[in-house]
């Protein structure tokens, strides 16, 4: 709600001085508004990418799991025996 406020203010602040919106100066006001009263907003928990060898454990792991589960399963079901 703040933002369709500051969007009809600015708009209709254009309109007056004849101007199109949205503009230069609406943008810059609106990036001097974020610098001023957000500069200092800090986000609790930041979330950053694992080490790499961390994420290429966990990316290879599965690949190399899976011939291995799959010959396991195959190995099993050519023993015929009705379970």
């Amino acid at each position: 709600r703040p933002y369709s406020l500051l969007q009809e203010c600015l708009e209709g602040s254009a309109e007056h001085l004849n101007h199109g919106y949205p503009n230069a100066l609406a943008e810059r006001f609106i990036f001097q508004s974020h610098h001023r009263y957000f500069h200092n907003c800090s986000v609790g928990n930041q979330v950053f990418d694992p080490p790499e060898d961390v994420l290429l454990a966990m990316v290879f792991a599965p690949i190399c799991l899976i011939p291995f589960l799959v010959t396991v399963v195959i190995w099993r079901s050519k023993d015929g025996k009705a379970q």
